[in-house]
């Protein structure tokens, strides 16, 4: 039986961790996780940045993170890497099991190996197209590709660079980079062949859930070109697994400058408008905010007037965690962190309560 988180053991988890408040920790999919998660995007390819992920990942995972992301072009693959290696010795040292801890990463875009040669369009060819696992007509913006074959040959190299043999949850990443090419159709086509992949993957035990990890695809009004409809994707996987499909979760990003997922009406469902966060809720998928703090650019200079919201924490860093993880809706804010000083500030959120939802909501007449 292939090994991933649990619920049982994410339970004993949150137990383990006593220093957060009730809110913290949430209960979804049948799994417990953080309310804060450790993003893996940002930094250079280059063993300096590997320790410092290094060191980073273990004090988040002691601090009450169990929710690690990533994707495997992050970093051109050291990223997954840096995590699987990380992981692999907490393992080993006892301090921590596979089940405890969620791990999640996404395939579609091309990437490229800081260990192979410098070029990444030698590197594309010898890798992708030589061997026939892609054409150069599958690749979509000249960086995407979806099909199942590809998805393939990306989970099994993410599943090697994690060290472990099941991803607890796989996403699409950006999906929407292919509707600057192709029609809603034949999009909507290439994405029922890739869940089909992936329902496969889940019956297989290589996956426990999939998804689709987006950048503008959620935020944008339904008349724009790279909308994503909720409903149409969930149909596509009902058609193919049932109610039982594994289709669970969607991320975007989601922050005080980037509101759209919680204020913006563009999912219909039954001829009603929604928000998406509400229509993932009814369609029972689990959302997680990536770009919780835009990349640091949240982290300093929020207006006074905002701040007082926020009682109990220190910094703007924390405000603008604070904000997402107590947004209706949000399971988990995602922040890239690759330094321990910043996973210790970040995780110090998790030791006050999200806001109350009357208090948020007062929120948006300052914003």
């Amino acid at each position: 039986m292939r090994s991933g988180a649990t619920l049982a053991a994410t339970a004993a988890y949150c137990e383990k961790i006593p220093q957060t408040q009730p809110g913290h920790f949430r209960q979804e999919q049948n799994l417990w996780f953080s309310s804060i998660g450790l993003g893996t995007y940002l930094g250079q390819p280059n063993e300096i940045t590997d320790l410092a992920y290094q060191l980073a990942i273990t004090r988040a995972i002691e601090l009450g993170c169990n929710v690690l992301d990533s994707a495997i072009n992050y970093r051109s693959q050291r990223s997954e890497r840096i995590i699987g290696t990380t992981l692999k010795q907490l393992f080993q040292q006892g301090k921590i099991n596979r089940e405890e801890i969620i791990i999640a990463t996404k395939g579609g875009f091309l990437p490229f190996d800081s260990k192979a040669a410098p070029d990444p369009y030698q590197y594309r060819q010898k890798q992708f197209i030589d061997p026939g696992i892609i054409t150069q007509n599958d690749i979509v913006a000249d960086c995407h590709c979806m099909t199942p074959a590809y998805l393939e040959n990306q989970l099994e190299q993410s599943l090697q660079n994690l060290n472990v043999d099941k991803i607890d949850i796989y996403y699409l990443h950006n999906p929407e980079t292919q509707l600057q090419e192709v029609s809603q159709s034949e999009f909507y086509h290439r994405i029922q062949l890739a869940f089909e992949f992936l329902e496969k993957k889940a019956s297989d035990g290589k996956i426990a859930f999939y998804g689709t990890s987006t950048w503008n695809g959620y935020r944008q009004m339904s008349n724009t070109r790279d909308f994503l409809d909720l409903t149409d994707l969930v149909k596509i996987a009902k058609s193919l697994a049932g109610e039982s499909h594994h289709f669970r979760f969607i991320q975007l990003p989601y922050n005080l400058a980037m509101p759209e997922a919680f204020t913006i009406t563009n999912q219909t469902i039954d001829d009603e408008k929604y928000c998406v966060l509400e229509a993932a809720k009814h369609y029972g998928l689990t959302v997680m905010s990536s770009a919780s703090i835009l990349q640091s650019r949240l982290a300093h200079n929020l207006p006074k007037e905002l701040k007082v919201h926020f009682p109990g924490l220190k910094t703007d860093a924390q405000r603008s965690i604070q904000f997402v993880r107590s947004t209706p809706g949000v399971t988990t804010a995602l922040v890239g962190m690759s330094q321990k000083p910043h996973v210790e500030e970040n995780l110090s959120t998790a030791s006050i309560s999200p806001i109350a939802q009357k208090e948020f909501l007062e929120l948006f007449e300052v914003i």
